[in-house]
């Protein structure tokens, strides 16, 4: 993939202005730490780094406003997505970004679409950027990131750390008394039989 860097500099200035600091920082994080991954997965650097940046881009819009355009565009939810602000946002991000950045790339779209809750059997980048977003150092720490890229060094694939995300979100589901939605527990089984290997 060619980089425009003037398209990823507007990118940039319009996350600037509709997300808070906190998610902007989040978002640059994502991004080098998608890039870092697709070095080691031996994965295109420039499409693994936008799909990072621009993976939160819908995290700041109303919750009403995320539902009426999903609706506008007869998007598919799965699994009460419709009610969850917190994941409501990668659906919606994939619209955005076909219409605001115009991303055409079907693989970059899925990324963002997948990265909160993921999905059986995800491609090369929805597994980067779904890992990106879950150890980015801006808010996970560098200790813990610098952790889990020797991890995926050592393993040479992503299904281990993608694993260990379920594992933690279910366990800290249960810890608060919080529903697990049934496709969190389905992709969890499947990593554990068809992949995991102690």
């Amino acid at each position: 993939m060619n980089t425009d860097y003037t398209k990823i500099e507007k990118i940039k200035e319009w996350l600037k202005n509709n997300l808070t600091d906190e998610r902007y920082g989040h978002s640059l994080g994502c991004a080098d730490a998608a890039k870092e991954i697709a070095k080691i997965m031996n994965y295109d650097e420039d499409r693994a780094y936008l799909a990072g940046l621009i993976h939160d881009c819908a995290k700041s819009i109303p919750l009403d406003e995320a539902k009426h355009l999903l609706k506008e565009n007869n998007f598919e939810l799965v699994c009460g997505e419709e009610n969850n602000k917190k994941v409501l946002h990668a659906p919606a991000g994939a619209i955005i970004a076909k219409k605001e950045f115009g991303i055409t790339d079907e693989d970059i779209l899925s990324a963002i679409r997948w990265h909160t809750l993921g999905k059986s059997d995800m491609n090369t980048l929805e597994k980067i950027v779904f890992i990106a977003d879950k150890i980015e150092p801006f808010s996970r720490g560098e200790i813990e990131y610098k952790q889990k890229l020797q991890l995926l060094k050592k393993t040479g694939g992503a299904d281990k750390i993608i694993f260990d995300c379920y594992a933690y979100t279910i366990k800290s589901l249960v810890d608060r008394k919080m529903v697990i939605c049934p496709r969190t527990v389905e992709i969890y089984n499947d990593l554990l039989l068809n992949n995991i290997k102690n």
